[in-house]
């Protein structure tokens, strides 16, 4: 009865990839920003240049030779640096949640409930020969010819898993733990994360609430609509960072949760009787 559980989470965890659990960032420019909501685990190896990572709370940087954990529900902003005259590389492996509960499953990992600490959203990971033999490991088959497929990459994460649990075996709490975000504080939690541009679904899942009840609750606390309330305040937002910071509307538009420059120069327009660029004159 177990191992056709095992099988049937395995297939199932093969059958859910759409593309590989294996990444490869290689950037030539002078810097990369960007932001991503991290929904699973991330191992990841710094290989050259820097990375900086904000969570609204908290900035960590990565440099040469770092590695870190990424843990999975978080909204994440990142700035991408390369070395003078280089160029930024690293490489990351994503645990699913269907891979991790075949693993809990076949080895016997269970999260201890009260063990797995809320607050870590990055957990910087101390530099193992291990680690960096596993990471240049998958070197080949990301940068050259060499197909990786998919039995081969479960093996991988199985196996980059297991380094990790011999290493720092606390981390089964964080990686075993399949809970779903609890209902939390959606002011606080509002007012921390306006300025990430993701879709209201991706807010209410991150708050433990259904799409309609985040909005119902929203407009109980905001009196008035989520999609209203988070351009005025990214855009009171921008006001401040131009008037009292002197930075310009093309260096804070992206920053604030806006796509397109035109978009966030009209809006701000509208709201402030001027536009962006003679406000910071």
């Amino acid at each position: 009865m177990v191992l056709a559980v095992l099988y049937k989470l395995f297939m199932d965890d093969l059958k859910a990839k759409k593309s590989s659990p294996i990444a490869y960032s290689c950037y030539f420019a002078r810097n990369r920003e960007g932001e991503q909501f991290a929904s699973e685990h991330v191992f990841s190896y710094q290989i050259s240049g820097t990375l900086i990572v904000n969570n609204g709370d908290k900035e960590y940087i990565f440099n040469e030779g770092d590695f870190r954990l990424i843990r999975r529900n978080q909204l994440l902003k990142f700035v991408k640096q390369p070395p003078q005259d280089g160029v930024f590389k690293s490489v990351s492996i994503y645990f699913d949640q269907a891979m991790l509960r075949s693993f809990s499953i076949e080895y016997g990992y269970k999260a201890v409930t009260g063990k797995n600490p809320k607050t870590e959203t990055i957990i910087p990971l101390k530099g193992r020969p291990l680690y960096k033999s596993f990471m240049e490991s998958l070197l080949p088959y990301i940068q050259g010819d060499e197909l990786i497929n998919d039995r081969l990459q479960v093996l991988k994460q199985r196996e980059a898993i297991m380094m990790l649990l011999l290493s720092k075996p606390e981390i089964k709490d964080i990686l075993f733990d399949f809970s779903e975000p609890g209902k939390i504080d959606l002011e606080a939690f509002m007012n921390k994360n306006f300025h990430f541009n993701v879709q209201l679904k991706r807010f209410a899942y991150l708050t433990g609430r259904s799409l309609a009840t985040f909005k119902r609750d929203f407009e109980h606390i905001f009196h008035v609509s989520p999609s209203k309330w988070l351009q005025q305040r990214r855009l009171k937002e921008a006001h401040y960072l131009i008037r009292e910071k002197g930075r310009t509307a093309s260096d804070v538009y992206l920053e604030i949760g806006f796509e397109d420059l035109s978009h966030f120069s009209f809006a701000f327009k509208k709201m402030y009787g001027t536009s962006p660029s003679k406000l910071g004159r």
